[in-house]
């Protein structure tokens, strides 16, 4: 490893090279040894002492040889101190000496000779015991080996937290010589890293001693300065065997390809999660707007920054687009952004229609039903896909950086496109995001179109019952009739409900109520046929019971079933006759009195056959009214019907209002826009008798 130079500028020690006792030194304890021209010991350190068993006061004075070697090896050691003291060259070497204690041990010696200042030689011997000295050498060894040829990065700071040593493989990763890292701080080498979150854990390390084991860093260094790298790192402080904090040692792993491979891990599964709850959230009715907006909210902000959803307007409105038209007209339905952003202001707002020419991005994409990513955006390419300069100059300001955009293709037509960018998020759009785009624009689209188809069997359903009702009831001269049909919220099929106000002979009115079980355009097909008979069999002016047992028969040869209820009402007589058949009862309101529901027999359901019916009488007066509806207007999914009519009669019960109004109230109260049922709804009141018109006996 290459270190730093422990001396300053001047060459003068800095202030860790202060004298301190060396680790090293004291693992090796080496004794130091002085002999005079004679051999006698003149110098004997406490080191020495420790080696060899014998106190100074035992050795000095006395002939080295004599006290220390075996007689087979005095004249050796006598020959080798001559050559020594002769010549000035140094010997070194290994040596068995004899301790005190009788045992024989083998030493390491460095021996050379010494001048003082007055011309007179000695003899410095060092020592240690061999198998010390033997030992750190192997670990000297082995530890140069290790951090040299490692390919994990390590590196040595001082208490300043400045380099003071790294290996081959940090000069790598860094890519930066050694020379360059030594003195100088991480944040001096390595500035594209997150430093103060490096330096934090540096600190803490060194004040509390704890290690740092595994931690993940994630930047760029001049090794590869266009790539994110990930490396795990590991700190330690470092102390000497007397316990004095010497820096902060750390162990570099790269671990980018790990790091990258769990990045893409995450990413796909981030993507799968993406797809699962596209799923679950796209296409939950069958409302094109709903779609395209649960569509968007879908793709914000797990895969883009904004969302657009355009449709063609002729898919919309079920034409045929223009044959070789080059612009391409667009109705926004769905603009979502995960955050407030001038891009909003660029994108057409939804329900807007908007036309596109062939230059730009999204006509192309529908017209080639192929898919468009532009993983880096320039001013050129915002002009191609803002409708306008205006528009891209807010996308420009916006951040915009990547775009995409991805057909929505049903059933091999082309409705429309997804389009999405990223400002914040500042990874660019790739292959992936484009399939994962794709993915979710297959599913949305199919829903799309269903939706689309959907709303136009509705749309003719409806329009078949509006035109088998009565635009505007007739007038009449003793009752004064309000009326109401809603159909269906959009999300569900038109039903059969119907309502009829009949003119009978002697001033009698029929009033009718019924509703034909199921949905969709048969409902309204069989409600037509049963109002045009029940209709005709009003004009032979027979009981309500007699009615109905021929609609049942009627009701039966269709295979259908239908609830109704049929009143008739005699100004001259003041009173009502009514028959139900498995219909709701009517609500009842006198003149100063409060609501109420009719008691009747409620009868089964036209269509069953072979059951009478039965009518009841009742008095109706003037200023008396009488409610007539079918289940959609009280019935839902979280209520019971108890609780629901009582609510319709306490809504009946509020201050007097013309029946339009309480028409409208009605529903305004208890109509889910929701609701998957429809609702007929007939209200009559009595006018005042006439002066003049004699009193029913």
């Amino acid at each position: 490893m290459r270190t730093a130079d422990p001396f300053g500028p001047a060459g003068e020690p800095s202030a860790s090279s202060a004298p301190q006792p060396s680790g090293l030194l004291d693992l090796l304890s080496v004794a130091a040894v002085v002999l005079d021209a004679e051999g006698r010991i003149v110098l004997w350190s406490p080191q020495a002492e420790e080696l060899f068993g014998y106190s100074a006061q035992e050795a000095l004075g006395e002939y080295a040889g004599r006290l220390l070697v075996h007689k087979r090896h005095l004249g050796l050691v006598i020959r080798l101190f001559n050559e020594v003291m002769g010549t000035g060259r140094s010997w070194a070497g290994a040596f068995p000496v004899r301790h005190k204690d009788g045992s024989t041990r083998l030493v390491e010696f460095r021996n050379m000779r010494l001048l003082d200042d007055r011309g007179d030689l000695y003899a410095l011997g060092i020592a240690t015991d061999e198998s010390v000295l033997r030992q750190v050498e192997r670990d000297v060894a082995l530890s140069t080996r290790l951090v040299s040829q490692s390919p994990i990065g390590l590196a040595v700071l001082d208490t300043d937290l400045r380099y003071l040593a790294i290996n081959p493989a940090l000069e790598r990763m860094n890519g930066i010589t050694a020379e360059e890292h030594l003195g100088r701080s991480v944040r001096e080498v390595l500035p594209l890293l997150d430093i103060d979150r490096l330096e934090a854990a540096l600190r803490h390390v060194l004040e509390t001693g704890r290690p740092l084991v595994d931690e993940y860093t994630v930047g760029r260094t001049p090794a590869d300065p266009d790539r994110e790298h990930a490396w795990s790192l590991s700190l330690y402080r470092l102390e000497d065997p007397g316990g004095r904090v010497l820096g902060v040692a750390g162990l570099v792993v790269d671990v980018t390809d790990r790091h990258r491979a769990a990045a893409e891990t995450a990413r796909a599964r981030r993507r799968l999660a993406l797809l699962v709850d596209g799923s679950a959230r796209i296409g939950t009715t069958l409302e094109v707007e709903r779609t395209a907006r649960e569509l968007a909210d879908v793709a914000v902000p797990e895969l883009a920054d904004v969302a657009a959803v355009d449709v063609l307007d002729s898919v919309l409105e079920d034409r045929r687009p223009t044959s070789g038209a080059e612009h391409a007209l667009f109705r926004a339905l769905a603009v979502k952004a995960a955050y407030p952003t001038l891009a909003v202001r660029a994108a057409d707002p939804p329900g807007h229609l908007a036309s596109y020419g062939p230059d730009r991005l999204v006509t192309r994409c529908v017209r080639t039903g192929s898919p468009i990513l532009i993983p880096h955006v320039d001013d050129r390419d915002l002009s191609h896909i803002a409708r306008d300069p205006e528009a891209a100059a807010l996308l420009a300001d916006a951040g915009i950086h990547t775009y995409l955009t991805t057909p929505l293709i049903a059933r091999g037509e082309v409705l429309g496109a997804l389009g999405l960018t990223r400002a914040r998020n500042p990874v660019p759009f790739d292959e992936d995001d484009l399939t994962l785009a794709g993915e979710l624009a297959d599913r949305a689209a199919v829903c799309i179109d269903n939706a689309r188809l959907y709303q136009s069997l509705r749309n003719t359903a409806v329009t078949l019952q509006r035109s088998l009702l009565p635009d505007h009831p007739p007038h009449r001269p003793d009752l004064e009739i309000a009326t109401r049909y809603q159909p269906a919220g959009s999300a569900s099929e038109v039903g059969g409900d119907w309502f009829d106000v009949i003119p009978l002979t002697a001033d009698k009115t029929a009033l009718v109520v019924g509703d034909v079980m199921g949905s969709g355009i048969n409902a309204a097909t069989t409600m037509g046929r049963l109002r045009t008979a029940t209709s005709t069999l009003a004009d032979l002016d027979i009981p309500p019971t007699e009615v109905l047992r021929h609609i049942d028969k009627i009701t039966a040869g269709l295979q259908q079933y239908a609830t109704c209820a049929y009143a008739v009402h005699d100004p001259h007589q003041d009173v009502c006759r009514i028959a139900v058949a498995g219909h709701l009862p009517p609500a009842l309101l006198r003149h100063g009195e409060p609501p109420e529901l009719l008691d009747l027999p409620s009868g089964v359901p036209l269509g069953v056959g072979g059951v009478p019916f039965e009518d009841t009488t009742f008095s109706l007066r003037p200023g008396d009214r009488l409610v007539l509806y079918t289940d959609g207007l009280v019935e839902t999914r979280d209520d019971t019907l108890d609780e629901r009519l009582d609510l319709l009669l306490d809504l009946l019960g509020e201050p007097d209002r013309s029946l339009e109004h309480t028409c409208d109230r009605l529903l305004e109260a208890l109509r889910d826009p929701d609701n998957p049922d429809d609702v007929a709804l007939l209200i009559a009141r009595v006018r005042p008798r006439r002066p003049g018109t004699p009193s029913p006996r």
